[in-house]
């Protein structure tokens, strides 16, 4: 057995993952990796990235990590969903065409509905809707095919929301009139979260490496803007990461001056225990990532049902109150915020497992020790 080999099944062991499948099709030129990390709440749901990875071991890495955070996700967020993501290996901006999506979506078929895909990173709307030709498992597609079209603003309103509840915890004010936020990446979601925290008077710091995102940023919400760098040394009251995750670790963390972390990026502690260990040692609250970002999912989750926009907003503006569950589990079991929604998470996961096994005398799929903490 080769050292890559053992490689991967140790990591899909260690992450306490279901499937993974590799996804090849030569005509189209697709390389991708589907992974399922946990379907005892449901299907697994979660989106299609799509990223110039350096490696295959850097996007097996990316998918195994993301796949197991939607698992999290959805559990926290009451959502009847397993967790589950794909990465594309390639250029989002040179590489993309209807036959890539199509092959992807014939593999996702394959799967017999047990992963449900969506727009992420580096994929569209459009990008959705020729996977759809081939497979009815895709959502977060345009409202002319019965979907809720891009999920981007409604995840913004959640994380607008989650911020709400972290400076009423954590500063004790009802209003975010006067704060300063920095804004790390003004794609979709970023930039509809500058909107709402304009509109509710923040003085808003951005900064991407995407120079016509962060132009339209700063023109239509009249923003200021700073190098990619050095958005970490900006002084203000909220640091807000909505770009690709790990910004926040041991190199980053000395330089922050805010009070709070509270943004949109998947995965935003490249170390969890020790990251978080820092933060608390600062004094600054971490608004955990998969919870605060859970607008999009349940956005796209309602598509499952029968889309309700009405209903969609009403539960991405709950992630206030989820949040503010989170903080009371973390002050009175005296744990990091992480760690206090994992424990949440888990609690609804083992609880309907458990539910299974007295009527249906099942057993078990997984062992269940702590699906995140690696």
């Amino acid at each position: 057995m080769s050292d890559t080999t053992y490689a991967v099944f140790e990591e899909l062991s260690k992450r306490g993952h279901e499937q993974v499948v590799f996804c090849s099709d030569e005509a189209s030129g697709l390389k991708a990796i589907i992974a399922i990390h946990d379907t005892i709440l449901g299907p697994a749901l979660g989106g299609c990235r799509m990223f110039p990875y350096a490696s295959e071991k850097e996007a097996l890495t990316d998918v195994l990590r993301l796949s197991r955070g939607m698992t999290y996700k959805a559990a926290v967020s009451g959502l009847d969903l397993g967790g589950g993501k794909s990465v594309i290996i390639g250029d989002p901006k040179k590489q993309k065409s209807e036959l890539l999506f199509r092959a992807l979506g014939r593999f996702i078929e394959g799967l017999g509905g047990r992963y449900i895909t969506a727009e992420d990173s580096g994929t569209t709307m459009q990008d959705m809707e020729f996977m759809r030709k081939e497979t009815s498992h895709v959502v977060g597609i345009s409202r002319s095919f019965g979907g809720s079209g891009d999920p981007s603003p409604v995840t913004a309103l959640g994380v607008f929301s989650g911020i709400q509840a972290a400076v009423e915890e954590h500063l004790g004010k009802s209003s975010l009139a006067g704060l300063r936020v920095a804004v790390q990446g003004v794609g979709h979601v970023g930039y509809h979260l500058v909107g709402h925290l304009v509109r509710a008077g923040c003085k808003v710091i951005v900064a991407d490496v995407d120079q016509d995102s962060l132009k339209k940023t700063c023109t239509d919400h009249k923003v200021e803007s700073v190098a990619v760098d050095k958005i970490y040394d900006v002084e203000c009251d909220i640091f807000a990461p909505c770009a690709m995750g790990a910004s926040i670790n041991e190199g980053t963390i000395p330089r922050l001056k805010c009070s709070i972390i509270a943004g949109a990026a998947n995965n935003q502690l490249l170390n969890e225990k020790t990251d978080a260990a820092m933060l608390a040692t600062k004094g600054i609250l971490y608004a955990p990532d998969y919870v605060i970002n859970a607008g999009g999912l349940i956005n796209v989750s309602n598509e499952l049902q029968g889309y309700n926009q009405e209903y969609a907003l009403q539960q991405a503006e709950g992630i206030y109150d989820i949040l503010k569950n989170v903080f009371v589990v973390a002050k009175r079991e005296n744990i990091p915020t992480f760690r206090a929604a994992d424990d949440l998470a888990m609690q609804r996961i083992e609880a309907i497992q458990r539910v299974r096994r007295t009527y249906t005398g099942m057993k078990p799929t997984l062992e269940r020790t702590r699906l995140r903490g690696a």
